[in-house]
């Protein structure tokens, strides 16, 4: 087949001209009895597996033109170069790209109307067979040509493509078809849950499923979105976590739990924060926190290894080894270690104090914090961002952890611990408060925290305080955060990069 020359380069249009034309070629096909967005059309293969046909040809058989083999293949059109009685363009579907030959010697009549109607953008079907150019392009020939779709929006232009973030965001369609590497993302993401979720099922664990409306606060400590149910005429909260919900399962006898699903909190949106996020959360009959520990090593080491090659990770351009054993240090440890208060500092409330001051916090936000606060802040404030590596963070206060078992010697503190890798937390676990007493009081404090004004103190459950007076077996619980272990092992800068549709301002 001849090549000709390029013809002169036609006048650049406005968008609004692009679309203007465009909806009059609908207008044309519907004229002319032909259904501009059909559905008569039944893809056999897909480029990815059209490729390796392709690969395993040999070279003089698909520079042959005229081959009985037929392949039919769908996508959309992503370039188009019209040369006289010849056309070139790239087709992509959800397995790859590949360019396609459309020529007037295998089309015949139907040519020109290919010439007319089909754009870039637009989605077809081509039936036809392998082949390759004479500059050693693997092509479909095209033998018939089917418009599919056709398409209005003009795609972004080929050499600068789509790359404000607001509009990636909003438009995660127009993202997924012009960004391969979001689109490997998602993919990646879809890994890493199916990976989670095989291995929770090896183990033992049975996938539930739990209220995504909640009668009452629970869970966690985060203001809560309210919605209302006509019906019933009563307030609901769309869930902070279900863990009051599988902890009575653990009641009900269901020794091994999990849940992977959305939570909601009513908070702040930023790089690691998205007020409607996925966790999975799982509790273990007979476990305790340092069971968990082992556990969520083992876990999250052999999942970095499956999706990445390796337990060793780049992040934002540094590394990061995932592989066990990770370190353990507890709050006033990391203190410490990491120079924000001396040992005897940490011992005290005056001494967490001064730390404070002298670390340039507010006298006025600090000055009122108990001991127990005074901690856990200095912590989130100045230690949390130096947690490059996985770090186990242990020995939270009674205080701040009212679903978390006390621990028997030392009653001021809880069996628990927090993951961090990166600089930001990816899991919270603790062994699980089974005394209903104990537990009734750690609500009775939350009460009186949200009469002071704690907009994420949660209520009184007496339902659960009954279920746990039928009896809790000892056992251990964690929540992962879904979207940032994805972050990590995508090396995406914000959570938003890895959720399909982020929370936005209207537009």
């Amino acid at each position: 087949m001849s090549q000709q020359h390029n013809p002169p380069a036609a006048p650049v249009l406005s968008e609004n001209e692009v679309i203007r034309q465009k909806k009059e070629k609908v207008q044309a096909l519907r004229s002319a009895g032909r259904h501009p967005y059909a559905n008569t059309f039944r893809p056999d293969t897909q480029v990815v597996a059209f490729r390796a046909a392709c690969e395993a040809m040999p070279k003089e058989e698909l520079e042959r033109p005229g081959k009985e083999v037929r392949y039919a293949l769908a996508g959309r059109v992503m370039a188009l170069r019209l040369m006289g009685k010849l056309a070139f363009g790239r087709i992509k579907d959800g397995s790859g790209a590949v360019q396609f030959v459309v020529s007037k010697e295998y089309l015949g009549d139907k040519f020109d109307p290919f010439k007319k109607f089909v754009d870039i953008g637009d989605i077809i079907g081509l039936v036809g067979e392998p082949f390759v150019t004479r500059t050693g392009e693997v092509s479909i020939l095209a033998h018939e040509v089917t418009l599919l779709t056709k398409n209005i929006q003009p795609l972004p232009e080929k050499f600068h493509g789509l790359t404000d973030k607001e509009i990636r965001y909003r438009r995660r369609y127009l993202d997924l078809i012009m960004n391969d590497e979001v689109r490997e993302t998602f993919l990646k993401r879809v890994r890493i849950i199916n990976f989670i979720r095989d291995r929770m099922n090896r183990a033992g664990f049975l996938e539930v499923e739990t209220p995504m409306m909640h009668p009452l606060v629970s869970g966690a400590a985060a203001r809560p979105f309210i919605t209302h149910h006509n019906t019933l005429d009563m307030q609901l909260y769309l869930r902070i976590a279900p863990e009051c919900y599988l902890k009575r399962l653990l009641v009900g006898g269901m020794e091994r739990v999990y849940e992977i699903n959305r939570n909601f909190r009513n908070e702040g949106i930023s790089i690691k924060h998205n007020p409607e996020f996925t966790m999975m959360e799982f509790y273990w009959a007979y476990a305790t926190y340092e069971d968990l520990m082992s556990f969520t090593e083992d876990l999250v080491s052999a999942l970095a290894t499956e999706v990445c090659g390796s337990a060793k990770i780049m992040y934002q351009g540094r590394e990061i080894d995932l592989g066990a054993p990770w370190e353990r240090l507890t709050i006033e440890e990391s203190l410490v270690k990491y120079g924000v208060a001396t040992a005897d500092e940490a011992k005290s409330r005056e001494g967490l104090l001064a730390a404070a001051l002298r670390n340039g916090m507010d006298k006025d936000h600090v000055g009122p914090m108990s001991y127990y606060k005074l901690l856990v802040t200095l912590f989130e404030e100045k230690v949390e961002e130096h947690l490059w590596n996985p770090t186990f963070i242990t020995r939270y206060p009674t205080e701040l952890s009212p679903l978390a078992r006390r621990n028997d010697k030392t009653p001021e503190w809880v069996d628990r611990f927090e993951l961090y890798i990166a600089g930001r937390e990816i899991a919270n676990a603790f062994s699980e408060q089974n005394d209903p007493e104990a537990q009734y009081e750690a609500f009775a404090r939350q009460v009186e925290e949200k009469k002071k004004g704690n907009d994420e103190a949660v209520d009184m459950d007496t339902d659960y305080i009954r279920a746990l007076e039928y009896g809790m077996p000892p056992a251990g619980g964690e929540g992962i955060g879904i979207d940032r272990l994805v972050m990590l092992l995508t090396d995406a800068p914000s959570i938003r990069d890895v959720i399909l549709f982020p929370l936005l301002r209207p537009e």
